[in-house]
């Protein structure tokens, strides 16, 4: 993890530009060097004179401009409001924001491609670690002995935001998730950890060289190609909590989250709505004693209300609106965050909460990804590869989308070779989270094509992606007409037709749509999220937990 920048001055503006200057000789007139609490005492004492009218005619537009959509990027614009006091101040902040790689694995998933209008979703995967690592994380996270031990994934949310600006979708993976967790390298030191012998706990990936694994687990199992990581740790949600004055959560009963054995979370709260924040906060999150069937399952589910609640609390009041109040937050919060590189400054962060805002909480859907028990752990179920397929289409949750026109199938402008001129490798992409790959099919196919007069197909036994649907990639426009000409010799749709920078030349991936015969038939069109979804909307401002008979007092 790396840490730094240079020494400049400058103002960061509404829009996260800095203009930059010399730090050499007095602070510009225009910078105020007043204390924090000085500053904010000035400021309670000119909103009762005649000027705080002024002030508060203004506030309503301010309210707006600083209002987010998602509780993880509340970090992203505390960072940028408290910019403004200096360039020097600004690269304090982003020393603080700690770095770590993308994705530690060997594997690579091709970026979406781009739809009529150029645009393309972003996949961001938020981690709450439960790293004892600090006096402050310690002091919430529990026992001395785990001090510095190997942090866990325990908080593992998949934030899909639709290409089109529109939706956003939200997909949890319960921490017990029983799955593959692939090979992967620690940038720091080299350390390689080999691919889990058998399934593992999806929260352990943390531990194999940092998020960048955890990212590279998820990449495995959902065949989504993740753009960017946010992982905060226990001090980072207290601060998120007590920013806004406190989140509005439910329980229908009163509650204490604690057994006669010590296990709990220590939550108590009386029946109904309360704020929590601080170590509260922290409590609710963490808490699945007590909360309906005590399993991982109801936290999630209890995470999500949290999550909702924080963003429509964020939309209807103006806590955040004192700039030292924000600057003393953006201590904590920068102190808390670890990112991708791709998101390691203010200015990008501020990018992606403009990106995010975008998204009204009638059109959020969280969701869970669907699951069933074995044993005490939980693994997917064929409901989550459908969830996953959705997600991988840019098909909204919510079931909002609007009815798209199929548009129809364009040739390529590049025309294709003879077809025994044309080298095609085929691969076996049938594997799925419950099955395993079907035996021979890259072979299959290949000879299917080999009649077909295409003699330069062959089986690449080498690689074995996944792929729900079969598929053709070709790496650059002057292939296109012979990967369509592949296509069309099958029946596969051109919409299955692909550009990928992810192969040297055309390639036929064997989906799971296609496990067995000779002859492919595109599946029917289901875009229906799964009731085992269990999705909840943003805007479900009545939603309260269930509390377990044997936790209330």
């Amino acid at each position: 993890m790396t840490r730094g920048g240079p020494a400049f001055r400058c103002r960061v503006g509404k829009d996260g530009h800095v203009a930059r200057s010399s730090v050499r000789g007095k602070a510009p007139a225009s910078e105020d060097t007043t204390s924090p609490d000085v500053r904010e005492q000035q400021e309670r004492s000119s909103g009762a004179s005649g000027g705080g009218k002024r002030h508060r005619a203004l506030a309503p537009r301010r309210r707006r401009r600083r209002v987010l959509r998602w509780s993880a990027t509340v970090l992203a614009v505390v960072i940028a409001g408290t910019a403004g006091a200096g360039y020097l101040y600004y690269q304090h902040l982003n020393s603080q924001i700690r770095k770590d790689e993308l994705n530690l694995g060997d594997g690579k998933i091709a970026e979406p491609t781009p739809n009529a209008a150029g645009q393309t979703p972003m996949n961001i995967l938020l981690i709450g670690s439960d790293a004892r690592d600090s006096k402050e994380n310690q002091k919430l996270g529990g026992a001395k002995e785990t001090f510095g031990g190997t942090p866990l994934a325990d908080v593992q949310m998949l934030l899909h935001l639709s290409a089109d600006r529109s939706n956003m979708s939200v997909v949890s993976m319960p921490r017990d998730t029983l799955l593959q967790i692939p090979k992967c390298t620690d940038p720091d030191d080299g350390t390689v950890y080999p691919a889990s012998n058998g399934r593992a706990m999806t929260n352990e990936s943390l531990g194999h060289g940092g998020p960048g694994c955890t990212v590279a687990t998820w990449q495995e199992l959902t065949g989504l190609h993740i753009d960017h990581f946010i992982m905060v740790d226990f001090a980072g949600v207290v601060s998120m909590a007590d920013a806004i004055g406190g989140v509005p959560v439910c329980v229908k009963a009163n509650i204490h989250s604690r057994d006669n054995q010590g296990h709990g979370s220590g939550l108590k709260l009386r029946k109904g709505t309360t704020y929590v924040k601080g170590k509260q906060a922290l409590q609710w999150l963490r808490t699945r004693y007590g909360f309906e069937d005590g399993s991982d399952l109801a936290r999630a589910k209890a995470q999500h209300m949290y999550m909702n609640a924080m963003v429509r609390e964020l939309r209807a009041n103006a806590t955040l609106s004192s700039p030292n109040k924000l600057r003393r937050l953006a201590e904590k919060a920068t102190e808390s965050l670890t990112v991708d590189t791709g998101l390691d400054t203010v200015k990008k962060l501020y990018d992606l909460s403009d990106e995010l805002r975008q998204v009204e909480p009638e059109r959020i859907t969280m969701s869970t990804m669907p699951n069933r028990y074995v044993g005490e752990r939980v693994e997917p179920t064929e409901d989550a590869e459908q969830l996953f397929r959705l997600v991988r289409d840019d098909v909204a949750l919510d079931g909002k989308d609007k009815k798209k026109k199929k548009a129809p199938e364009t040739l390529s402008d590049d025309p294709a070779a003879p077809d025994a001129e044309i080298a095609v490798q085929v691969r076996n992409g049938t594997r799925t989270d419950t099955l395993a790959a079907a035996p021979g099919r890259a072979g299959t196919v290949a000879g299917l094509l080999a009649e077909k007069g295409f003699s330069g197909a062959v089986a690449d036994q080498g690689v074995a992606p996944v792929e729900d649907r079969t598929l053709v990639r070709y790496p650059s426009a002057d292939l296109e007409g012979d990967a369509q000409r592949i296509a069309k010799s099958l029946g596969i749709p051109l919409s299955s037709v692909k550009r990928s920078t992810e192969v040297t030349g055309v390639t036929l991936v064997v989906g799971a749509d296609w496990r067995e015969g000779t002859t492919y038939k595109a599946p029917a069109a289901n875009d229906k999220t799964p009731d085992t979804a269990e999705v909840l909307n943003g805007a479900d401002d009545t939603a309260c937990m269930d509390v377990s008979p044997g936790f209330t007092w």
